[in-house]
């Protein structure tokens, strides 16, 4: 039974809930315990590595983007307590992020001949292009991935991210818990559970929507004596579709506190 959903995102980056619909969310799904893992940005609302609201306990996350060098792969933060350098370098990439959106958007209107109802700003990411490409054409969200803005598509462009090991240290100066996010999304998945090395945890429960080999997963999690994580990647409302049972939350939590 799904207690914990450990990896969430809200309107901060490209998810739909906010702080003050996320505890009504968890109830819909019986989930006690969120942590909020937008995109590149901390939360300044989240005064605390571990707060509560409305009941549910909700843990300050993030998830961070960053190169290691064969691929580009997501790290995954628990219990954040902001540093000024996670800080400043959240602020550099947010402004990237301003940067990329706004050459996305002019990409994609030039392409369609249409403006699309998207602004550049901090927090933006593709999903958020992919909406409002929707919303004014005949092509869907995920269609608009497929011809416009996906890896390798006519208005794809790419980010500017830390190497692996800045984005590591910067988050294990801040965090309680650091892990590797989703590993079966990654091109080449063993070569990113290698990096689990150096890392605090793996997520092991993710709704990937495709067979996986949890055997490669659970010999990282034993080779480099890691904590498993797990959780929805939710950026819609729908939560606890993958995350920990109570026994392995505590563990969690045992760690970040």
């Amino acid at each position: 039974m799904v207690v914990a959903d450990l990896h969430v995102h809200t309107t901060r980056s490209d998810g739909s809930l906010t702080l003050a619909t996320l505890p009504a969310a968890a109830r819909r799904a019986g989930v006690d315990v969120v942590a909020v893992t937008d995109h590149d940005r901390t939360n300044p609302a989240l005064s605390a590595p571990l707060t509560t609201r409305d009941g549910v306990t909700v843990v300050h996350g993030i998830e961070l983007r960053v190169d290691a060098g064969d691929q580009r792969l997501d790290l995954l933060g628990y219990g954040v307590d902001p540093t000024p350098e996670l800080e400043a370098e959240c602020d550099r990439i947010q402004e990237d992020r301003r940067e990329r959106g706004r050459r996305i958007i002019e990409c994609v209107e030039s392409r369609l001949d249409t403006e699309l109802p998207v602004e550049p700003r901090e927090g933006l990411g593709r999903p958020h292009v992919a909406r409002a490409i929707a919303e004014v054409s005949e092509y869907s969200f995920d269609e608009a991935f497929e011809h416009f803005i996906g890896d390798d598509c006519p208005c794809f462009v790419p980010r500017e991210v830390p190497s692996f090991e800045r984005g590591r240290d910067l988050l294990a100066d801040a965090c309680g818990l650091v892990g590797l996010a989703h590993p079966f999304r990654y091109p080449d998945t063993e070569a990113a559970l290698a990096r689990c090395e150096s890392l605090d945890a793996v997520e092991r429960w993710y709704p990937y929507g495709y067979d996986t080999d949890a055997g490669l997963v659970e010999d990282a999690i034993e080779r480099y004596d890691l904590l498993p994580t797990g959780g929805s990647d939710a950026h819609e409302e729908t939560l606890g579709l993958a995350g920990l049972d109570a026994a392995a939350w505590e563990r969690v939590r045992a760690a970040i506190v």
